[in-house]
């Protein structure tokens, strides 16, 4: 194997390598929020009846989630629900806004 091929392949092990740790410590820096997310728009775990991303059926619906900057979650601005009580996302899922 020429040199030059084994430096090209060195160089591109050593970049896929920090890829996978930029992407790694990209992921560490987000958590799960539930009840912050509009119809549709969910990550994941959008309650029973539903598969997986873009299945929650209404806003802020308190057993789905989207992933967030870590530390946010809990204070991403909401609108009030219909009696006025005022809406907060949450690291563990809500029993609110559930579809019926």
């Amino acid at each position: 194997m020429s040199k030059l091929i084994k430096s090209a392949a060195v160089a591109g092990a050593v970049a896929a390598a920090l890829a996978a740790q930029v992407t790694t410590a990209s992921a560490a820096e987000k958590e799960k929020c539930f009840g912050v997310s509009m119809a549709g728009k969910n990550d994941c775990a959008a309650g029973p009846g539903t598969t997986c991303a873009g299945t929650s059926t209404v806003d802020y619906q308190g057993n789905a989630w989207t992933l967030v900057d870590e530390g946010t979650c809990t204070e991403i601005e909401l609108p009030a629900m219909a009696d006025g009580e005022m809406r907060k996302g949450s690291l563990e899922a809500l029993d609110r806004d559930l579809p019926a």
